[in-house]
């Protein structure tokens, strides 16, 4: 079995990994600190967003996959659907024009 991170852990590495790039990131919802899942949105702020994931691809591997993509005000929807069936779960807002999340880096999966 591979040795996990707690949640709280991970989501302040995220944080610092996004603050060396001059990434606006906050903590919208903090969940449980050591098993919650976490979410990622991603705001463009042009009034879009994406929200993102950890999932399994077919060989098992973790990855971040996209969990709703659309107006901000769609995304939004989708994460309040997400955290009413999830207490313990984690949101993340990351805010950049550019649409950098940085979850395609090493470590992050």
């Amino acid at each position: 079995m591979t040795p996990r991170v707690t949640s709280e852990f991970w989501v302040s590495a995220y944080l610092a990994r996004l603050r060396l790039f001059d990434i606006p990131a906050f903590v919208v919802a903090k969940g449980d600190p050591t098993a919650g899942a976490v979410i990622v949105k991603l705001s463009t702020l042009d009034g879009s967003a994406k929200a993102f994931h950890r999932t399994y691809d077919l060989d098992f591997n973790r990855i971040w996959a996209e969990l709703a993509n659309g107006a901000d005000q769609e995304v939004e929807a989708a994460l309040a659907a997400q955290r009413a069936t999830d207490p313990d779960l984690w949101v993340i807002e990351v805010e950049d024009r550019a649409g950098r999340h940085l979850l395609d880096e090493e470590g992050l999966g």
